[in-house]
């Protein structure tokens, strides 16, 4: 008994990778991106939208903004883990005892990314490049 709003966010993508190299995405422009997602109650009821789903792992690093910008709280799914459950079944289960072992960030293009600064606190500050 619920209904699913498809909605599009052609330039929510875009905006991500601006704010992740430091770029300040214009809250006009986001807020444009998501507005689209906020469907009212049409018969005056408390029928609207509930919940979000980011469907793109670029998403999540705009949800402080997302949420400030939202017209009422919504739950919003980061779909990181269930994207990360699919790469085990892909891959296969770990076979080594890797549990100690923190994430790290790897470029392997030989060139330092200039988002490394930036993506180095969701990888416990390691990054070789």
């Amino acid at each position: 008994a619920c209904t699913v709003t498809l909605v599009g966010a052609a330039n929510l993508a875009q905006l991500a990778e601006d704010a992740l190299g430091r770029k300040s995405g214009s809250t006009a422009a986001i807020l444009n991106e998501i507005a689209p997602c906020f469907v009212p109650a049409a018969d005056g009821n408390n029928l609207h939208t509930d919940a979000v789903v980011l469907a793109c792992t670029h998403y999540p690093l705009l949800l402080d903004r997302l949420i400030a910008l939202a017209p009422w709280p919504v739950a919003w799914i980061d779909p990181a883990p269930a994207i990360a459950r699919r790469v085990v079944d892909l891959l296969g289960p770990n076979t080594n005892d890797a549990h100690d072992i923190s994430p790290e960030m790897i470029f392997t293009s030989g060139h330092t990314h200039a988002s490394a600064d930036v993506l180095a606190p969701f990888f416990g500050g390691r990054v070789p490049a």
